[in-house]
């Protein structure tokens, strides 16, 4: 694109200056995003459909191109900001499942207008937080156990030729870094903070998926891995499942180590089983405090 923008006599120079926040802004969004493959395509489908040269009547960009390209990652930044905060609404309860989210209520809650807040819902349907409705509010939508356990059964497939091929593949970078967050989830379990115990425990299970070294298993897992935040966050209401969660990391990390590929496998597969099980129990019990 530079080379484009400083050629001779180039005639579509300014064109390509106008695309430079862009191009830049999309080099933040698949940093950020490496693996989430829908939500980058849907952050960078709606940059793409705002991005347009500006011309005036003898073809040339006006002068306000600059400020054109800076209100574009402005809404882009509200879009991230919105689909991030309203996930960690619904994964952590504050939304409860069912609940009808009113556009002006929401926006007004959240500081932002209601163009990135619908764009932000429409995603998180795509992850299957949220059920859209045919003239009618969008809701969270509810965990159902049959799907839980397909889900968590799907996953616990992928994670588990992950931890395998995780297993032969991790740097020394790779396995200072499981370290690390094993010892932030320790940390954290100590000390009852459930949300950044949550965030660590997410960060590991994406960081043994990245030592795979295998994209397109990387790409599939994320979509799974999106869709089963909000039931994993529920299986650390049960304190004893919080629990035995630490101590699997750390008998899974211990197998990674070792280049134990089979046991590693293994053990990350029980460990997401484990935790469907707990989901499964949470969800018979609100279904019966709902009953009584």
């Amino acid at each position: 694109m530079l080379q484009r923008v400083f050629a001779d006599h180039n005639p579509n120079s300014s064109d390509c200056i106008q695309y430079l926040p862009y191009a830049c802004h999309c080099i933040v969004i698949w940093t950020e995003f490496p693996h989430d493959s829908g939500r980058s395509a849907a952050m960078l489908t709606g940059m793409s459909e705002s991005v347009t040269p500006i011309r005036g009547k003898r073809g040339r960009p006006r002068k306000d191109a600059a400020k054109a390209g800076a209100a574009v990652l402005r809404r882009a930044a509200l879009h991230v900001r919105a689909v991030e905060r309203l996930r960690a609404m619904i994964v952590q309860g504050e939304l409860a499942p069912g609940t009808p989210l009113v556009e002006g209520d929401l926006a007004q809650a959240l500081g932002l207008s209601r163009t990135p807040l619908r764009e932000a819902v429409k995603l998180l349907a795509q992850e299957g937080l949220i059920e859209l409705r045919a003239n009618r509010s969008a809701c969270v939508r509810a965990l159902d156990a049959a799907e839980v356990f397909e889900l968590f059964e799907a996953l616990a497939g992928f994670e588990r030729l992950g931890a395998e091929l995780a297993a032969t593949r991790l740097t020394p970078a790779g396995l200072r870094r499981l370290e690390d967050l094993q010892a932030t989830i320790e940390q954290e379990h100590a000390a009852g903070r459930r949300e950044a115990y949550y965030a660590a425990n997410r960060a590991i299970h994406r960081a043994i998926i990245e030592a795979a070294q295998n994209r397109p298993l990387a790409q599939a897992h994320a979509a799974l891995l999106a869709r089963a935040e909000q039931a994993r966050f529920l299986a650390l209401k049960f304190a004893h499942r919080w629990e035995e969660s630490v101590t699997e990391h750390r008998a899974i990390l211990a197998a990674l180590a070792e280049r134990d590929a089979p046991r590693a496998g293994r053990l990350l597969a029980d460990h997401v089983a484990h935790t469907a099980e707990a989901v499964t129990q949470a969800l018979a019990a609100e279904a019966a405090l709902r009953a009584a």
